[in-house]
């Protein structure tokens, strides 16, 4: 569940990032100050909402997670990330282009509005990832309760996780890569 939480934080902060960059060099309407500093109001809260919003919804998910059964489908984390990323791309891109195109008017704060929901999405997956280290599971939404509404972890589609050991599949907790360690 952590790797698709996690899917939309990085292209959201690069977007972010490269759209407050090229931000800057505009002037705007309102001023680089102004825009830096808005752009900076609307990271953190943007960020503190993202990370917050639904956390009761994942929880209760969580505490009602069954044993993946075998005939539960269940994907790889490569495969998780790009399915979801081919998913949402026109929305990504609509997202930096609303972004960049705010920079004329208020320079930078958009593109620190799309960096902070990036954050707040790596945040979750990070708190998500550290429930995961707690009760010793991997949390899965099978991909066909996935696939369903536009690929929500925790959308009405989702009747239940599965769970696994920490050591199953590629995927640690909180949807990072599993390490291999060359030297054990």
């Amino acid at each position: 569940m952590a790797v698709v939480v996690r899917s939309g934080a990085a292209p959201l902060w690069w977007f972010g990032v490269f759209a407050a960059g090229i931000g800057v060099l505009v002037p705007g309407l309102t001023g680089r100050r102004i825009g830096v500093l808005a752009g900076a109001a609307l990271f953190l809260i943007t960020a503190a909402v993202v990370t917050l919003v639904r956390r009761g919804r994942y929880a209760a998910l969580a505490r009602g997670a069954a044993r993946a059964g075998k005939y539960d489908v269940l994907q790889d984390r490569a495969v998780t990330v790009r399915t979801w990323r081919r998913g949402h791309r026109w929305w990504l891109l609509l997202a930096f282009a609303v972004a960049f195109g705010s920079s004329f008017a208020v320079p930078a704060a958009g593109g620190m509005l799309l960096a902070g929901a990036g954050t707040g999405l790596r945040l979750k997956a990070a708190w998500l990832g550290r429930r995961e280290r707690a009760e010793g599971t991997l949390l899965w939404v099978r991909v066909d309760w996935l696939d369903r509404r536009g690929g929500s972890p925790a959308g009405r589609a989702v009747n239940g996780l599965r769970g696994t050991g920490l050591a199953a599949g590629d995927a640690a907790p909180g949807g990072t890569r599993r390490r291999t360690d060359a030297l054990v």
